[in-house]
């Protein structure tokens, strides 16, 4: 179903799409790509939206902290807002401090998609596709994208994102879904139970950019190898902890860049019995703890969000990849073309 959500101040309608298959209900927006919504029953099969998000297209414009939203071209942190490709120097658009943040100001998240939906044997889904100039934002070459939401007949969320380029660039495409599994506006998600199959992770600097080699997990907060409450070690006195006020970090999947997509990471809520599990193509998974949740902000609820009432768990390559040429590459040629999946599959 298709309807109007509302309109930008220049006139531009916003449609909102509402899909449901397998039991799951996803509602998305054609500004930035967003998840306004994602409901999914508990153990008593009674649904609830796990996903952070506003009832309106101005809290999206306005205040938005990324929620439910299409990162690009460049997902995470940028260090300086300057990279080096082919010897040529590009500047970025700074909005983090003096990095570029999720593709600058102006990245895909404030953009307005042309969005198609379809039906595929028993899948549902949308095809969003947009042309991002060459220099926006900074970077060079024309970049042609196409992204494909997908509910399957197990009512599993599957992205697919394809890229393609008339120069060299980088990119880096994610999903930037707050989770709280007892439901929108209920308050911590501190006692949700996470896994992460990685055994190490990338060290951060007080800009949160990544120093360099990445670090082993044991003995640290960041050891999730075995499903444990984020809130166990959130507020261990940890320089990484302190820098990022909780958890703001790439973890180095164990599994590394596969071509079809491998389990991540598993988040359960024991309150409602709900479970997420991830499985991506991509090297790397960005966990943030809603650090910056600061009770400004209030949802469909009603209820006020704040800090950690959400996590984020952003399928990725590395933060800061352009300038780490140890880290796998993000660098997209002419006649290449950029492609990632990951799939978020429910259940209780």
């Amino acid at each position: 179903m298709k309807e109007v959500f509302g309109k930008l101040a220049d006139g531009t309608e916003i449609h909102r799409w509402s899909l449901e298959n397998g039991g799951t209900r996803l509602r998305v927006l054609s500004y930035g790509g967003i998840v306004q919504s994602l409901e999914v029953p508990d153990r008593e099969g009674r649904y609830a939206n796990v996903s952070l998000g506003f009832d309106s297209v101005e809290e999206y414009v306005a205040d938005s902290p990324y929620f439910g939203a299409l990162i690009g071209r460049y997902g995470n942190r940028v260090g300086g807002g300057r990279f080096t490709l082919d010897d040529t120097a590009y500047e970025l658009d700074v909005n983090d401090g003096g990095n570029s943040l999720h593709g600058g100001a102006g990245g895909f998240d404030k953009a307005v998609w042309d969005v198609e939906p379809f039906v595929q044997d028993s899948n549902v889904g949308l095809r969003l596709t947009r042309t991002s100039p060459d220099g926006e934002m900074g970077y060079p070459g024309t970049l042609r994208t196409t992204v494909t939401y997908t509910l399957t007949e197990d009512g599993d969320w599957r992205i697919d994102y394809e890229a393609t380029t008339d120069r060299p660039t980088v990119v880096n495409l994610t999903n930037h879904v707050y989770w709280n599994l007892a439901g929108e506006g209920s308050g911590s998600a501190h006692d949700h139970e996470l896994e992460i199959a990685a055994s190490r992770y990338t060290p951060v600097d007080a800009g949160l950019i990544p120093t360099g080699e990445p670090a082993e997990v044991a003995g640290t907060p960041f050891d999730f190898r075995r499903a444990k409450p984020i809130g166990a070690d959130v507020r261990t006195r940890d320089q990484q902890l302190l820098y990022a006020k909780g958890f703001d970090h790439n973890w180095v999947l164990d599994k590394g860049r596969t071509d079809l997509p491998e389990r991540a990471a598993t988040l359960r809520d024991p309150s409602s019995g709900r479970t997420l599990t991830i499985s991506t193509t991509e090297p790397g998974l960005q966990f943030y703890s809603g650090n910056f949740l600061d009770g400004t902000l209030a949802g469909p609820s009603g209820r006020i969000y704040r800090q950690g009432d959400a996590v984020c768990l952003e399928t990725q390559h590395f933060p800061d990849s352009p300038n780490k040429p140890s880290y796998p590459s993000t660098v997209l040629r002419p006649g290449q073309t950029y492609r990632s999946t990951t799939v978020h599959s429910f259940g209780a």
